[in-house]
């Protein structure tokens, strides 16, 4: 018999790696007869499967008031810890009716015991857990520790309690193995390595007539060559690499083509950006991707997702700084797409191993790597067999078997039967 799981974060929304890492684990349970539903301040799933609160998003007026009191200083004061306290029991009651309401036997809680930017809601959901015993998978991204702006702070027993809380009931999992080591030295705590997973058993249908015709609609001529950079606009994601390498690649049909428009908080990385690439005489252009996940047909039946634009690319630039893991990565791979990758720390411990055909960078480009980048371009045979090479490994990896089979385990342990 299916079992009732509910997935608990500050929001199931849009493209970020939290939203999409739930959208695959859902469609791997409900592969297997069982019902998933979703708790968040922010939420774009099914409405008769959803419970909205808007107090449990980051936005939260009260929640944004909290942050600018208690990170960045040593000190907090009695009304702050009254709010938290406050929001904290509203919350609770939520989660609890939450829990009632759709008979959940299960929670899987993304993010929301491990980055503490609504420290109320990890409280409140540390609480729930501990008061209900109801089976728990803490599904960690990325620790406060992570993060620069949360190492000085005035709620460090909070993050002791919360983020992540350390109960009998809760099954912790990372998806690299440094925050595996990391949270076993910070806080005693086991977990188990699930890394981010693709839908590799089902390869993406390619339809050539809409290529052409999308190509087309974004100015792209027949003969023109599109250098994708599928990333969101900041700093880390290292974008002038993507830049350097169209200049170096010498060829006016060499276009650099960004999914994401340029946000607000990053609006002087990119406008340095677009300076940059006129300076070069790159071919720099953005399409503002729907923020809808990509795998949900319905989202964007009338927007460009991200899915949209993968498969007329002709390369994948990655240049990026830092990853917790790389959804970029497995989609190129998805897709079947040669690509350029920075050896960010994750890569190097966790999936080069693994034995991928890939051209690497070590933080910087030099003239063998772009003469390998021009080899691939120019070579059909050569490009197959790499991205065939990619494929395979990928799916013996990172496929939703892998993710599958972890869930078995949890089921196991939980309810003492597996799927």
């Amino acid at each position: 018999m299916g079992k009732h799981i509910g997935f608990i974060a500050t929001r199931f929304s849009g493209i970020d790696g939290v939203s999409l890492e739930a959208g695959k684990c859902a469609a791997v349970l409900e592969r297997n007869s069982h019902e998933c539903f979703w708790f968040g301040g922010m939420l774009d799933r099914a409405p008769d499967k959803s419970f909205l609160v808007p107090e449990a998003a980051i936005q939260h007026e009260k929640n944004q008031w909290i942050d600018q009191q208690v990170f960045g200083k040593k000190r907090r004061d009695s009304s702050v810890t009254d709010t938290i306290y406050e929001l904290k029991v509203c919350l609770k009651k939520q989660l609890k009716e939450f829990i009632r309401r759709f008979k959940i036997d299960l929670v899987i809680a993304h993010n929301v015991l491990t980055n503490p930017v609504h420290i109320p809601l990890g409280v409140a959901l540390t609480e729930t857990i501990a008061e209900t015993q109801i089976p728990t998978v803490a599904h960690h991204h990325d620790f406060y520790w992570e993060r620069p702006r949360f190492l000085v702070n005035a709620v460090g027993d909070y993050l002791r309690m919360a983020f992540p809380p350390n109960l009998p009931n809760i099954e912790h999992v990372v998806i690299n193995s440094a925050a595996q080591e990391e949270l076993a030295l910070r806080a005693g705590i086991s977990s188990t390595i699930i890394p981010n997973v693709q839908d590799f058993e089902n390869p993406p249908i390619i339809d050539q007539k809409q290529n052409r015709q999308f190509r087309a609609s974004l100015g792209f001529k027949s003969d023109d060559v599109i250098i994708l950079q599928p990333t969101h606009i900041i700093p880390r994601k290292g974008i002038e690499h993507a830049i350097q390498l169209v200049e170096e690649l010498e060829d006016p049909h060499y276009k650099l083509l960004i999914t994401h428009a340029v946000e607000a908080e990053a609006y002087e990385y990119g406008s340095w950006l677009q300076e940059n690439a006129q300076q070069r005489g790159v071919d720099l252009r953005m399409v503002n991707t729907s923020s809808d996940d990509p795998a949900s047909v319905e989202a964007h039946a009338h927007q460009i997702s991200l899915w949209d634009v993968y498969p007329y690319a002709d390369f994948i630039t990655y240049p990026s700084l830092y990853e917790g893991f790389g959804n970029a990565f497995l989609d190129a791979v998805y897709f079947r797409k040669p690509l350029l990758i920075n050896r960010y720390a994750t890569f190097v411990r966790d999936i080069e191993p693994k034995g991928f055909d890939l051209i690497a960078m070590d933080g910087y480009l030099n003239r063998k790597t772009v003469s390998r980048i021009k080899e691939i371009l120019t070579s059909p045979d050569r490009r197959e067999i790499m991205v065939n090479t990619n494929y395979d490994i990928a799916l013996k990896h990172y496929s939703y078997a892998v993710l599958q089979k972890c869930a078995e385990r949890f089921f196991i342990k939980f309810f003492g039967l597996g799927f």
